[in-house]
C-alpha cells in the first residue's frame, strides 16, 4: 500500500489503539505524533517516558512550553508531513489531517465520558483526574492548533474521509469500522 493514513480524534479516544490496529492489518508503518513530540520534550531536560506522560505535570509544562514557542510543533509537523508524503505509513496526530492533501483521513469522536474512563482505566486514575486532565489537554491543543494553524481542532471535520463514534463501541469494532473504510477507500 503506497498510501498512508493519518488518525486523528481528542485525547482518550482510542487513536493509537487503532492505527496499530490498521498498521498490523495493512502491513504499513505506525508511528506516534505524540511520541515523536515526546523525543523534542526529552531534548528539552524533560523524563517523558511512558504512555501517560501527557497527563503528568510534566506534560502539562511541556504543553505550556509549546503554547508559547510553536518552534515545537512546526518543527514536528514538518517531519510527520514529509513521512507521510512518502507513503505507507499510519500516523496519529492532531494537526495533519489538516497539512496534508492527500491519503487516509479518520476522526475518531468520543463523548467525554468516554475518554474519561478510557484515560482513568488506562492511567489508573480517578474519574475526576481523568475528566479534568483530558479536557485540559483539548482545549489546550485546540487554542494553540487555533492561533498557529489557524484551523478549529475538533469542530472542523470537513477534512476527514470517514468520522466513527467510538462511543459504546469495543476497541476491536472501531478498528474493524476503520478497516473496512480504508479497504473503501484504498
Amino acid at each position: 500500500m503506497t498510501k498512508s493514513i493519518v488518525i486523528s480524534g481528542p485525547p482518550a479516544v482510542g487513536k493509537t489503539t487503532v492505527a496499530k490496529g490498521l498498521s498490523e492489518e495493512f502491513n504499513l508503518q505506525y508511528l506516534s505524533g505524540g511520541d515523536v513530540l515526546k523525543e523534542m520534550a526529552k531534548e528539552q531536560g524533560f523524563d517523558s517516558d511512558g504512555d501517560d506522560w501527557w497527563d503528568t505535570s510534566d506534560g502539562m509544562k511541556f504543553l505550556q512550553q509549546r503554547e508559547s514557542n510553536s518552534e515545537f510543533d512546526k518543527k514536528l509537523d514538518k517531519k510527520l508531513i514529509g513521512l507521510f508524503n512518502q507513503g505507507g505509513m499510519v500516523i496519529t496526530s492532531y494537526t495533519l489531517p489538516w497539512l496534508i492533501e492527500n491519503g487516509i483521513k479518520i476522526w475518531l469522536e468520543g463523548s467525554h465520558a468516554s475518554s474519561t474512563k478510557r484515560m482513568q482505566s488506562r492511567d489508573n486514575m480517578t474519574s475526576n483526574e481523568a475528566y479534568e486532565i483530558t479536557k485540559e489537554r483539548f482545549d489546550k491543543n485546540r487554542a494553540l492548533y487555533k492561533k498557529l494553524y489557524d484551523f478549529d481542532f475538533g469542530e472542523d471535520k470537513s477534512v476527514f474521509d470517514v468520522i466513527i463514534n467510538t462511543d459504546n463501541l469495543t476497541a476491536q469494532q472501531v478498528i474493524d469500522v476503520a478497516k473496512e473504510t480504508v479497504r473503501k477507500l484504498l
